[in-house]
């Protein structure tokens, strides 16, 4: 009931405070009868039914007079696009359900044409109305009239007043608020507490504030501001299944100062100081506890660092759903009640939810905006990037939904977001809707409102024309219910220096090879890669994905006999072998893998034998062997 669209049943019981909507107020309050109010409480209602009042009457006579016959004609083509919006997108969603896929082509063409003509037919009329409404979209003069009356509208007066009555301390917080104009104009812009709880949110906020210097200024701020609105609706906590004890909910401030920590370590992604507080809503938001969003970044650093600092920023962290979340629910049985929901998801796997889950909670660890974007019969997600948000995991723009509309409305919006300089005109249009009793429109997907939130609209449109803005494809659609992408990868060669091939003999006779150090494959391939290690130097990943492969290590022994072989290795699946033989042996020798749940550690030794000078030593395993990473392999001398 949040994010990016204006609260519905906030708007109606703040209506039904000033005698705009009673009918719809009166069902509202029969489904939820409130209890009632104690005497403070009263009065504060009053009070601040009173302030929204006159709000709306001073903004109401300073708006400009719309010309009744220019602004029936804008109504009708807004609303002609509106319908024939939602038209082309049932259209489009029919003909993937359509078993005449002629006729639905057909049909769909035909919607296709029919927005074009109306699109073609707004334009006149939109572009002389957006002039003649300019001066009050690019003014800021009615800004600090406008946001009061928004918040408490969607706070609503009894809302308020319910949460200052308990005690003097919220009484001031909201008094606090109502008076610091800067900081309702960024709650505003974030779009708003979620459920119109500002009481909570503030209280959150001031919270964070005494528990962190770094939330006054910058990125940590922003991400404070957008943790206490977002949080203002109790966000239900996640634990691990034997956890009975465990928090029931997730710790707003707690949320705060695990990021705060981990942005102040540099362990976030480069671009998270970027993010306006409205991006940040959707960073600290997830159920994880903050435990497990430190394993995250820790797993992924560890096992797969080249997901985090591969350039592709449309698959950077997420891509570790492609590589590592196996795709079937089978395995599912075999989650782990001792383990967080995320921890089973990549160790047993599972069908688009879990892998949509994973990719949401990995991009969170790393400070990245994520959002569930659902498409029929099928669960996907979209995040932020510089570039723009993207699909991963599921079919284009159109074919989903974000936060319950339409997915190219949630597009567009971000677009126009992107121009910071130019969005606060769309909004304090959707402001001036709100004061005459519009509901929100989210895009041209969504049903036609009325005649300021057209009016939004179009500007929004106009921004993104005038910026250019750039729609990124979706990726990963072919695996969105696949193990294994069609798409042929280029696997790209990397630079292994000799050090980081050097192997060493200690003077105690014990020999270190490094896992890069390989004689066979020298170089990265589908299925062994080779990367930059978060240890230093370089390690070795053995894919879950692609054909079966050895590889090799040749080098000298100082001495004959028997040594013990183990290796320094990251796992995140238990139950994994890998199978060495020793210059040709007719048995390989068995090599249990620990289960390190993404943390380094050594493998129980194995005995081999070794010859004095040239050895080789082949590894291999079986074909469904899982994901595995070494960094280096250690034989000592067997006494």
């Amino acid at each position: 009931m949040n994010k990016y669209h204006t609260f519905r049943i906030a708007q109606l019981l703040a209506a039904a405070t000033l005698g705009l909507a009673p009918a719809m107020a009166a069902k509202k309050q029969a489904e939820a009868p409130a209890a009632p109010l104690k005497e403070a409480g009263s009065k504060l209602e009053t009070k601040y039914a009173a302030t929204l009042k006159g709000l709306q009457d001073e903004i109401t006579k300073a708006l400009p007079k719309i010309d009744a016959a220019q602004q029936a004609a804008f109504l009708k083509v807004y609303q002609a696009e509106a319908a024939a919006t939602a038209a082309e997108r049932k259209a489009m969603l029919a003909s993937a359900k359509s078993k005449d896929k002629d006729a639905a082509a057909k049909a769909h063409a035909a919607a296709k044409e029919a927005l074009a003509s109306a699109k073609k037919e707004a334009q006149p009329t939109s572009k002389a109305v957006l002039a003649g409404v300019d001066k009050i979209l690019i003014s800021d003069k009615l800004d600090a009239q406008l946001i009061k009356y928004n918040l408490i509208a969607q706070a609503t007066p009894r809302g308020l007043a319910e949460f200052a009555q308990e005690n003097k301390e919220q009484e001031a917080l909201i008094d606090k608020l109502l008076a610091d104009a800067d900081l309702m104009k960024q709650m505003l812009t974030a779009d708003g507490a979620s459920g119109g709880k500002y009481g909570q949110a503030m209280k959150i906020y001031t919270d964070i504030q005494k528990a962190s210097t770094h939330a006054k200024d910058g990125i940590l701020q922003r991400f404070a501001l957008g943790t206490s609105l977002e949080h203002a609706v109790p966000v239900p906590q996640r634990n691990a299944e034997d956890q009975t004890n465990g928090p029931t909910i997730v710790d707003p401030v707690k949320r705060y100062l695990h990021f705060d920590k981990a942005f102040l370590a540099g362990e976030l992604d480069p671009h998270f100081k970027e993010l306006t507080a409205w991006d940040c809503r959707f960073v600290g938001n997830g159920d994880e506890p903050d435990e497990v969003l430190t394993w995250g970044r820790e797993m992924l650093r560890n096992y797969h660092p080249d997901q985090i600092h591969t350039a592709d920023e449309r698959w950077r962290y997420v891509e570790a759903v492609r590589t590592d979340v196996k795709y079937g629910s089978q395995d599912q049985k075999n989650d782990l009640p001792s383990l967080g929901f995320y921890q089973n998801i990549i160790n047993t796997g599972g069908v688009c939810g879990r892998r949509a889950f994973f990719g949401r909670f990995i991009l969170r660890s790393f400070g990245m905006p994520t959002l569930a974007r659902p498409q029929p019969g099928h669960a996907t997600l979209v995040h932020w990037t510089p570039a723009g948000w993207v699909i991963n995991l599921g079919a284009n723009w159109g074919w989903g939904t974000v936060e319950g509309a339409a997915d190219t409305d949630f597009l567009a919006m971000t677009q126009a977001r992107k121009v910071e300089a130019a969005y606060p005109a769309v909004q304090r249009a959707q402001w001036v809707g709100a004061v005459l009793g519009e509901t929100k429109a989210t895009g041209f997907g969504a049903a036609a409102s009325g005649f300021w939130n057209g009016v939004a609209l179009y500007q929004q449109q106009a921004i993104i024309e005038k910026s250019k803005a750039v729609t990124l494809a979706a990726v990963g659609t072919d695996i969105g219910e696949a193990n294994e992408s069609k798409e042929k990868e280029v696997v790209k060669a990397v630079s292994i220096t000799a050090a980081d091939r050097n192997i060493v003999v200690g003077k105690d006779g014990v020999i270190t090879v490094p896992a890069v150090a390989c004689s066979k494959p020298t170089n990265s391939t589908g299925k062994i890669r080779f990367m930059p290690s978060s240890l230093g130097g370089m390690q070795l990943h053995y894919s879950r994905l692609g054909k079966t492969e050895t590889f090799e290590y040749t080098f000298d022994a100082p001495a004959a006999g028997k040594y013990m072989l183990s290796a320094r290795v990251v796992t995140v699946s238990p139950d994994q072998h890998v199978l060495v033989t020793a210059n040709n042996a007719k048995e390989p020798v068995d090599m249990t893998l620990p289960y390190t749940l993404g943390k380094w550690e050594q493998t129980k030794p194995v005995e081999i034998t070794l010859t004095t000078g040239k050895n080789v030593l082949l590894f291999s395993r079986s074909d469904e062997a899982k994901g595995m990473t070494i960094k280096d392999f250690t034989l000592t001398p067997a006494k």
